[in-house]
């Protein structure tokens, strides 16, 4: 694992199209509060991904809520790239 730079942000997001049209801000913040976000989703196995750009803007967004339209394709391609690469670690693991 890399070493990460600077003052740590984080941001967890989650999607359940039963609840909800768009994903939620389920995590954010920075410092020590983002290392715990980021130890959490390790020890669950839930892929990180970095993209400080999109940090900034999610990290705007109070815990809780939606994410703005805007974001609505930046965050599914990011959504899309992480289930793809579970379900490949998946198909590695049973072989």
């Amino acid at each position: 694992m890399s070493e990460r730079k600077g003052p740590q942000k984080a941001v967890a997001i989650i999607y359940d199209d039963a609840e909800s049209s768009a994903p939620k801000v389920l995590a954010s913040g920075q410092g020590l509060i983002a290392e715990k976000i980021i130890e959490k989703a390790e020890e669950a196995g839930i892929h990180i991904y970095e993209d400080p750009n999109l940090i900034e803007l999610l990290a705007k967004v109070p815990v809780g809520d939606e994410i703005p339209v805007e974001l609505y394709q930046t965050v599914a391609e990011v959504l899309a790239f992480v289930y793809q690469v579970n379900e490949k670690f998946k198909n590695k693991v049973r072989k």
